[in-house]
């Protein structure tokens, strides 16, 4: 179909070559997007030598974790001491990774928007806690434009996504969504 705007596969291709073949994943992490009232919970991260950062709660998928899902449970646990609900996929960052063992390929970052359900600083644990890397503070900003751009929150394309979808992300919770 001449003038089409779809990527081309391998059949499109003469010879049916694929000239990019698809990157192994070989990371997952699950990240909150954290709400509690009108606030964003946030972790300011600040390693020495290194300006600050803010990163969503959340990590690395483990072996052990028979969801993603349960894995950004156990992350916000562990980094938070805390309980969340109203767990809703809304946004997905694709990134080049090195894995363990020089293997390359990609990183997916899997973000929820969820609500807090109760926090208890007093209960983290996990290697943020037991062995950190640097500081590992969590710190409210208001879930409003001028919040996010008020720190620097990484990864930059969850920044972006943010700035450009507050309403939307909110409405992910509207309660005629079923």
């Amino acid at each position: 179909m001449a003038g089409h705007s779809l990527p081309m596969t391998g059949s499109d291709i003469p010879g049916g070559q694929n000239p990019t073949p698809p990157r192994p994943v070989v990371k997952r992490t699950a990240r909150a997007i954290l709400l509690d009232g009108d606030d964003l919970i946030l972790i300011k991260r600040t390693k020495p030598g290194m300006a600050p950062y803010w990163i969503t709660p959340g990590g690395g998928v483990e072996a052990e974790d028979a969801t993603v899902t349960d894995a950004l449970h156990r992350e916000v646990d562990e980094e938070l001491g805390a309980k969340i609900t109203d767990v809703v996929p809304c946004f997905v960052d694709t990134v080049e990774h090195i894995a363990g063992g020089g293997v390359t390929g990609v990183k997916v970052q899997h973000f929820f928007i969820c609500r807090l359900a109760s926090m208890d600083a007093s209960r983290r644990h996990g290697p943020e806690v037991e062995e950190p890397s640097g500081e590992y503070e969590i710190v409210r900003v208001p879930f409003t434009r001028v919040g996010i751009a008020a720190v620097y929150l990484v990864p930059l394309s969850l920044r972006h996504y943010l700035d450009g979808n507050i309403e939307g992300v909110r409405a992910m919770h509207a309660p005629d969504l079923g």
